[in-house]
């Protein structure tokens, strides 16, 4: 199974009654094990989770830390990028090289990396003074 069918397969299992925007996610960390996650949503706005760090928490959970390859699908007209958040959950765990696939339902898919989705980002070189 490819990471995107796996993406795909867990999107079916999110929780998302409020917006009803149903997002998976599929990580393959450098071992090569695939981890999943799809959004759960919550009344309560903000207290929801992004399919992405479900599944870097899945993957955190297995006692893996770094990621090789992303892919995340929904039913939208154009490939969903992360939010903000996700952008910098996802460079915590890969390098600014590491895959990202963003894909829809319909077939549309854009091939990205995480340096390109989150330039200039806030990395473990900020905290050298600390």
């Amino acid at each position: 199974m490819s990471l995107l069918d796996a993406a795909r397969n867990v999107r079916e299992n999110a929780y998302a009654p409020y917006s009803r925007f149903k997002v998976g996610a599929a990580i393959r960390s450098v071992s090569g094990a695939v981890y999943v996650g799809a959004n759960v949503e919550n009344v309560a706005y903000p207290e929801g989770t992004c399919a992405e760090a479900g599944a870097i928490a899945a993957m955190i959970a297995a006692g893996e830390t770094e990621l090789a390859e992303v892919a995340v699908i929904a039913d939208s007209p154009t490939p969903v990028p992360p939010c903000g958040g996700c952008r910098q959950k996802l460079a915590e765990f890969g390098s600014m090289t590491t895959p990202v696939t963003l894909a829809t339902l319909s077939g549309k898919e854009l091939r990205t990396t995480i340096g390109e989705l989150l330039p200039g980002q806030f990395d473990k070189s900020h905290m050298d003074n600390a």
